[in-house]
């Protein structure tokens, strides 16, 4: 069996992704907000306990000695709330914060504790953006998220070191994507977010990465067979 376990995959780059493994044979379990497909797990990534207790719930049934190869890829994302953290309530911070970074963390945990024993390949992918690298206006709670979560893997690496299974955690930026998440940071209010006229332009211009493409490249690295513990890669870099 090989298995994908995925997080945001109802629609954008996770939905594109989950069909693109779904085509090399993979089966796929989905965590979203909602379960849109028949391979979803509705779970709720604003409250990272509860979300904690749905992965594991959802794993426990497969069988670890049954894999062949398995991918587990932390997609889940929101921008919301843009706009500096002293503007805004802090169940909205605190929200963000446990969507982007704890329950990710959780997650990843969840996945890794099920089939730590598994002697299959394993890789466990954090999608993270160019906002891990620099700080921007209104973006700090998920700036500081996608530093957390790069950090979190390259500690995985060192943890997984001595394991007689080791899985191989990676990072990979997707590149400026047509998501929602754009969408959003195109309409939010100049006080909040000054570049997002530059990011409504650049989304009417058709500068953006269509998800199937970045989905397609991010497979294509996920299956390959040199992959570098802690590696940092990027989609764009990838030939499709």
């Amino acid at each position: 069996m090989r298995l994908l376990l995925l997080t945001g995959g109802s629609r954008g780059i996770g939905l594109a992704l989950a069909a693109e493994l779904a085509a090399h044979g993979f089966a796929v379990i989905e965590f979203p907000r909602s379960a849109p497909h028949s391979y979803s797990v509705a779970t709720d990534f604003a409250s990272p306990l509860e979300a904690h207790r749905t992965v594991e719930s959802a794993v426990a049934s497969v069988e670890p000695s049954q894999l062949e190869e398995l991918l587990i890829v932390s997609n889940a994302a929101t921008l919301s709330p843009i706009g500096p953290t002293s503007r805004k309530p802090s169940q909205q911070i605190a929200g963000n914060l446990n969507v982007n970074l704890v329950s990710p963390v959780m997650f990843v945990s969840a996945a890794i504790a099920r089939f730590q024993g598994a002697s299959c390949r394993k890789v466990v992918a954090n999608i993270s953006a160019e906002a891990a690298h620099q700080g921007v206006f209104g973006w700090s709670l998920y700036c500081s998220a996608k530093v957390g979560m790069e950090s979190y893997i390259r500690s995985l690496v060192i943890e997984q070191q001595p394991e007689p299974n080791p899985f191989v955690p990676i990072n990979i930026d997707p590149g400026v994507v047509d998501t929602d998440m754009h969408v959003v940071a195109a309409t939010a209010s100049a006080d909040d977010f000054p570049a997002a006229t530059r990011f409504a332009t650049r989304r009417a211009q058709g500068q953006l990465t269509p998800p199937a493409h970045a989905a397609t490249a991010i497979a294509k690295l996920l299956l390959s067979p040199s992959l570098t513990p802690g590696g940092n890669y990027h989609a764009q870099d990838i030939e499709v």
